[in-house]
């Protein structure tokens, strides 16, 4: 399948949005950050729920200049979220943003959510949480629950969770998560399904995860992308990109 295959971004006549959503783990742009442009800018997304952006010296600017080259703007997140971050196109209205700190396990590293409410076109409203849960299965289990809970919060009539799970869909924490919501490669396959690594592609660990009421019109990793390489996707980061195509109703 092309990127042709997914529907386009759009405001339909009854108010309804379709919204690309893209969800990508950068490693901290420690690899090819002009195959990582290249591969956000080809997918065309309205949103990008990114993991693991700067956190450390600087970080502001590094996700202001990351946003820059993809023709995005810097929504939230970054080290005020501890790696979870939201970018987004000038189609959509930011109503209101939050940064969620999870409780600390002594050992680990801290967890943290980004989240937004954002409107397209008169009254699609969607509220977007970008997330990357722990190592560790019984926090990560956890953090699944606080995820569900921090999404009950959005005043948003309709939801989407993006991210880095690191567990398989048969692991206790996705499913707890697909359990509540529409698993986006469940509900509508589309591309490639596995996320990690990109030179031996052999588990899904990232995923887009959507209320009810949103349509998942298709959901995978991205392949032949206008202008981007193998060797770019396996040379931008440690994970592969998943890229969703969501009909958001009228509120």
């Amino acid at each position: 399948m092309t990127l042709a295959d997914l529907p386009a971004s759009t405001t339909e006549p009854d108010g309804s949005a379709v919204v690309r959503l893209l969800s990508y783990n950068i490693r901290s742009l420690r690899d090819d950050r002009g195959a990582l442009a290249r591969v956000i800018r080809a997918c065309a997304p309205d949103v990008v729920c990114v993991q693991e952006a700067p956190r450390f010296f600087r970080w502001r600017k590094h996700a202001a200049r990351l946003a820059r080259e993809t023709d995005m703007v810097y929504v939230t997140g970054g080290a005020t979220a501890t790696g979870p971050m939201i970018m987004a196109t000038l189609r959509a209205t930011v109503e209101r943003t939050e940064d969620v700190l999870l409780p600390r396990t002594p050992g680990l590293h801290r967890r943290g959510f980004a989240t937004a409410e954002l409107r397209f076109g008169p009254s699609a409203r969607l509220g977007v949480l970008s997330c990357h849960l722990s190592l560790q299965k019984d926090e990560r289990y956890a953090q699944a629950g606080a995820l569900l809970d921090q999404l009950a919060t959005m005043d948003t009539p309709y939801r989407v969770a993006a991210g880095d799970l690191n567990d398989r869909p048969g692991g206790r924490g996705f499913r707890r998560l697909s359990a509540a919501l529409q698993d986006g490669w469940t509900a509508k396959p589309w591309g490639g399904e596995y996320t990690s690594t990109p030179r031996d592609p052999h588990q899904r660990i990232d995923a887009v995860l959507a209320s009810e009421g949103v349509e998942v019109l298709g959901c995978g990793v991205p392949y032949g992308l206008a202008g981007v390489t193998a060797e770019d996707l396996r040379a931008a980061t440690d994970h592969l990109p998943v890229l969703a195509a969501l009909r958001v109703p009228a509120a």
